[in-house]
């Protein structure tokens, strides 16, 4: 059966090579068919000339007797030697492309891909192009339902024999068309010859010059952040890894200190390079489809925070070796997540005490309020430093007024992983200096604390203070004193003070019965926190901290191990810890060596607990008057009784809608007393 008109238009005009509404690199494609189209016509004349079926109106339904016999008669030759000198050779490397329009020269020519290679993927590529095809390749394939090319029509048009070794081998798995995902065979339990052929619609569309990513990484790709002027950055490790980049594909690790630092790192290096990246956000299931779109388009691939198993996506990215891969993560690099190791770099830190890139983000905003002391307690990377800037340019925009320090401390908590709120509960400070009454040496202790929070970085660091040996650059402080004495509203003040949150560990979800697993727990916290711009609190520390003892049974010795393991990770912890005890004795002595600062907090005397009774009426209705000295002086009591003396009378006042008086205050100060198990002065024990 020849196709004639009944089966469609030969060439459809919105299609036509030299067509002049076509883009350039739709134009050359369609040339290229043209030349497609005289090797079909002479197969099919070819094929008709002798075919006694030729004029059969079910030809490829069902197979008559001429059919039979014809198909025996072309048996009877015998099978040449070697293909034809016409044929395209399978082994034969494509031509530089002449035309700059010619996207399939191009990629055939990026991708080294043959003469064959080419050939395969116009013949497959055409009835997507010119649905004039379908017929014919039907007519060739003696199958009027199957109108894509075969394996058997491909070879037959590039004139190739298809016993050559080399040929077939052009179609296996491992071969350069399907290993790069530019060419589907299918209809796998079919003879090779007779499986069809197909392309994917992304490399369709890239041939014709729609640069849209594929619509199956809808949704991973993100957006390279764009380079930060004044961003304070290593310039000769950009600068080196900018000369890499020129020197051709290549793949990289990139440890980050922080989250966030490597964005900026790797689009300043990018940009200094000129190259284009693709930066993939998604599962690995779609690794084949991100190094296609990078293959086709000619970008890099980058990825910045891996998966929770990040074997399986580091394997497949390292061994395509054609394709630039920057990876980056927090994690150390591990061997065994590829046989193709990456170039392993460690990521600078950023410069202590820094606030050009803060002040690049904010603009003149930035010179309303003092902001080397409102930035110094974070150290948000590049990424997430230009989210925070646009953050409080929002939230001073919906309050209508410029941009303040509490809007820049806000944003940039914002930013900060909430990771430990599995372990951790979290408190958003709501004090101040003001809501402490401490003596001055304490208070003094307290403030050095945030001093040492801020300014870390620049002594241990740029100064080059730290001890060495891998130890972290945190701030560690015990607070040691009885109950109620405000260590725990001291830890929450400084939290404030600094623009972070307080994060208390619950015990509860880090201590576990089975051996290996308390150490685990400590370990994500730690971690997160190292990650985190947080205060870090160890409530009741000496449970975990206590001191270690003579090993008598297995419960010693773990419990030992625990407390090594404990003062390790000390040593190279990077953020704020505060531990509160009632019972400085309880703390091993090796932990004592290690914090930079021990606060006593002293159970107050007379003029304190004054102060305090003060401090806690000073919002309350009626209470002015008041004369607190007698309460001081009859109640020895400290900060966090009192207070729960105040919250008492406040509630038997308010069941009476009347302000509060002395006698409530007096009722609230004796119940306190009794909670404590202590004779109230006045009353009798019986």
């Amino acid at each position: 059966m020849r196709p004639g008109p009944a089966d469609g238009p030969r060439r459809p005009t919105t299609s036509a090579p030299g067509n002049p509404r076509a883009a350039g690199p739709a134009r050359a494609l369609l040339a290229r068919l043209a030349g497609l189209r005289h090797a079909v016509t002479a197969l099919v004349e070819h094929r008709s000339a002798d075919d006694p079926t030729a004029d059969d109106p079910l030809r490829g339904l069902y197979l008559s007797e001429e059919a039979v016999g014809h198909l025996l008669g072309t048996w009877q030759g015998t099978v040449p030697a070697a293909a034809p000198e016409t044929g395209v050779r399978p082994g034969t490397p494509v031509k530089r492309p002449q035309d700059a329009d010619d996207r399939l020269a191009r990629t055939a020519a990026r991708l080294r891909l043959t003469e064959l290679d080419t050939a395969v993927l116009l013949i497959a590529l055409a009835p997507d192009l010119d649905r004039t095809f379908e017929p014919l390749y039907g007519y060739l394939n003696d199958d009027v339902s199957r109108r894509r090319a075969t394996v058997g029509l491909a070879l037959d048009l590039c004139g190739t024999p298809a016993y050559l070794p080399g040929a077939r081998a052009r179609f296996h798995r491992s071969a350069p068309l399907r290993a790069l995902g530019l060419l589907a065979v299918e209809d796998a339990d079919r003879p090779l010859l007779t499986r069809s052929l197909s392309v994917p619609d992304r490399l369709t569309a890239h041939l014709l010059g729609d640069d849209t990513p594929d619509a199956a990484l809808l949704g991973m790709l993100r957006p390279m952040p764009d380079p930060l002027p004044g961003a304070e950055l290593d310039e000769d490790f950009v600068r080196r890894l900018a000369a890499r980049l020129g020197d051709g594909p290549f793949s990289a690790y990139l440890r980050e200190h922080r989250e966030g630092d490597a964005p900026a790192i790797l689009t300043s290096a990018l940009c200094e390079a000129g190259v284009d990246a693709l930066r993939f956000a998604g599962p690995p299931d779609h690794v084949p489809e991100l190094l296609r779109e990078a293959r086709l388009t000619g970008r890099a691939v980058v990825v910045c925070g891996l998966p929770e198993q990040p074997g399986p996506m580091v394997a497949e990215l390292t061994a395509a070796g054609d394709v630039t891969v920057l990876l980056a993560d927090s994690r150390p690099y591990d061997p065994q997540w590829s046989a193709h190791d990456p170039l392993v770099l460690q990521a600078p830190r950023r410069p202590a005490g820094g606030t050009a890139s803060w002040r690049a983000a904010l603009g003149p905003a930035a010179d309303g309020f003092d902001l080397a002391g409102t930035v110094a307690p974070y150290h948000l990377g590049g990424e997430h430093l230009s989210r925070a800037a646009r953050a409080a340019a929002a939230l001073a925009a919906f309050d209508g007024i410029p941009i303040t320090a509490a809007h820049v401390r806000l944003a940039a908590r914002q930013q900060s992983a909430s990771g430990l709120e599995r372990h951790a509960r979290r408190i958003r400070p709501a004090v101040d200096w003001r809501d402490l009454v401490l003596p001055d040496g304490p208070l003094a202790q307290l403030r050095e604390l945030t001093l040492r929070a801020r300014h870390r970085d620049r002594v241990l660091g740029d100064w080059r203070l730290s001890a060495g040996g891998g130890r972290g650059r945190g701030v560690l402080g015990l607070f040691a004193g009885e109950s109620g004495t405000g260590k725990t509203l001291s830890a929450e003040v400084i939290a404030a003070d600094l623009g972070v949150d307080l994060y208390v560990v619950q015990l509860s979800s880090i201590v576990d019965k089975y051996i290996g697993e308390t150490e685990k727990n400590l370990e994500r916290i730690f971690t997160e926190a190292d990650r985190t711009d947080a205060v870090l609190l160890f409530d009741e520390a000496d449970a975990v901290f206590g001191k270690r003892s003579e090993v008598k049974n297995s419960h010693d010795r773990y419990a030992n191990m625990e407390s090594a393991y404990l003062l390790q990770r000390l040593e190279s912890f990077d953020g704020i810890a505060l531990l509160t005890t009632n019972l400085r004795a309880n703390i091993d002595d090796a932990f004592t060596r290690r914090l930079d600062l021990v606060v006593d907090f002293a159970f107050p005397d007379a003029g304190q607990r004054r102060a305090l009774w003060r401090h806690g009426l000073s919002h309350v209705p009626g209470a002015g008057d008041i004369d607190v000295d007698g309460l001081a002086r009859g109640f020895e009591l400290a900060g966090g009784a009192i207070r729960g003396a105040v919250v008492t009378a406040a509630y038997l006042a308010a069941g009476r809608d009347e302000p509060v008086t002395a006698g409530d205050l007096w009722e609230g100060a004796r119940r306190e007393y009794r909670k404590a198990g202590r004779l109230v002065p006045g009353e009798t024990s019986w």
